[in-house]
This record gives C-alpha cells, structure tokens and sequence, in this order.
C-alpha cells in the first residue's frame, strides 16, 4: 500500500500551520526559558521547518510511548502485547535519537506543544481513558489510538523530508516513515485491527 502519495500537499500545510500556532500560542522554537548564549545563537538559525517538525515529533513519541507500554502489560491478545513491546522499544530509540538532534539545534527539551491537540498525538485524556478501559475495550482504543498515531506521525515527517532543510533532520524523519509504515503494515494484518479499525 502506498501511503505516502495521499496528503503530501495538505499535512505540508498543516506543518507551515503548526509553525504558526506555535508562535501565536507563545511556544515558539526559538524560545527557551533559560538559553546561554550559544543555544540562542543555534536556535535563531534553526531552520524553522526542521524546528517544527522535531518539536512535535518528541513529545508525539513519549505520549505513545507511554501508551505502548501500557499495551503490552493490559492487552488481552497476546499478538497485540508483542506487537506493542516491540514499537515501544523502537520508539525509545527514536526519542534518543530526537533528542539528540534538540540538543544539536540547540532547542528547549521542554513539550512546547503541551495542552494542543495534534492529530495523532496521544494525549493526556487518551492516557487516562486507556487506564480505565478494560478487556476488548482497551484493545479496541488501543488500536485506534497507535493507528492515528503512526499514520499522522509518518505523514509530518514525510513533510520534514520534502520541506526540511537539515540532513540530519531528514535522515531521522525518513527512517521514523519507513518504522512507521512496517508498523501500519503488520499493524493492518492484525484481525483485531481489522475488526476494531474496519
């Protein structure tokens, strides 16, 4: 299945937004609550593109991270606990990598999209809903929850490739698609996806 061709022009869009409503809403990548010289120098000269795009994908990461986690303890389907074990642990490895990459742009290490709501982000309702669901109900929004969350997360970076202008940036955004998209491919073939996405 090709998913990358669908949408390119309108999450590119929605990528120059979030640039947008990052700074209207005071949050913006060259704010840092306490910066040394040198991370203000960094940050002013971060593309603002590739600016956007890491500060969103980091706490994308660590919301479905925390979900993940909590997938592979309470799923009911075995199939669903494993798969949920091993994006999590591919997940935390791509968060180091992210943060490394804020850290070399010299950007806050804060959430500065903390109370938005991204479409894909896991937020903190989602968490606690999550806790509170039982048995088949769990699984379900489970899946609908990790589903949103890797289609939105390798579509803005499909944008980061297109319109970023940092290599590193571009290289990390491209292997988070080609995770993203195995994970949606095994993720499909699962029959509970199929019943709780159908």
């Amino acid at each position: 299945m090709n998913r990358s061709a669908p949408a390119r022009p309108l999450v590119a869009l929605c990528l120059s937004a979030l640039l947008v409503l990052t700074a209207s809403a005071g949050c913006s990548p060259a704010t840092d609550p306490a910066p040394g010289p040198s991370a203000v120098r960094k940050t002013a000269s971060a593309p603002s593109t590739d600016a956007a795009w890491v500060q969103l994908m980091t706490p994308m990461n660590e919301k479905a991270v925390a979900l993940l986690a909590l997938a592979a303890d309470r799923a009911t389907e075995p199939r669903l606990r494993a798969f949920a074990d091993r994006l999590r642990s591919g997940q935390e490895s791509e968060l180091k990598r992210l943060k490394a990459l804020l850290v070399r742009m010299g950007l806050p290490r804060t959430d500065v999209h903390a109370g938005h709501d991204m479409p894909g982000m896991v937020t903190e309702q989602d968490l606690a809903a999550a806790e509170a669901a039982e048995g088949s109900a769990f699984d379900r929004l489970f899946l609908k929850l990790v589903h949103d969350h890797l289609r939105h997360s390798a579509q803005v970076s499909r944008s980061e490739i297109d319109a970023g202008a940092r290599a590193d940036a571009k290289r990390l955004a491209a292997a988070l698609v080609t995770a993203r998209e195995a994970a949606l491919t095994e993720l499909e073939g699962l029959p509970e996806a199929a019943r709780a996405l159908g």
